[in-house]
């Protein structure tokens, strides 16, 4: 995941976190853990970047409301950014 931004490693994590969550989930959790508006501008693009490098599966939900899903590859990369901090970070 070295790749991405930290913004998008947050993305990531919070799909994660949740069954197939909309874009306005998501939004609205990055809002309360950053403490600031995150706006579409901001937060589509980002989104799409994930779906584009196959991380985050897109689908739709009703006709306006799009979900989001973690893929295996996008876990996978979750657990090999894990294991890379793990070895300079233990709690």
């Amino acid at each position: 995941m070295y790749y991405l931004s930290g913004f998008q490693r947050d993305l990531l994590y919070v799909i994660s976190g949740f069954d197939r969550p909309s874009g306005q989930n998501v939004k609205e959790e990055l809002e309360d853990y950053y403490d600031s508006e995150i706006n579409h501008g901001r937060l589509y693009p980002n989104l799409d970047t994930l779906v584009t490098k196959d991380l985050v599966e897109k689908g739709q939900l009703d006709r306006r409301t799009n979900y989001y899903a973690i893929t295996d590859d996008g876990r996978e990369a979750m657990v090999e950014r894990r294991d890379w901090e793990s070895q300079y970070f233990e709690p």
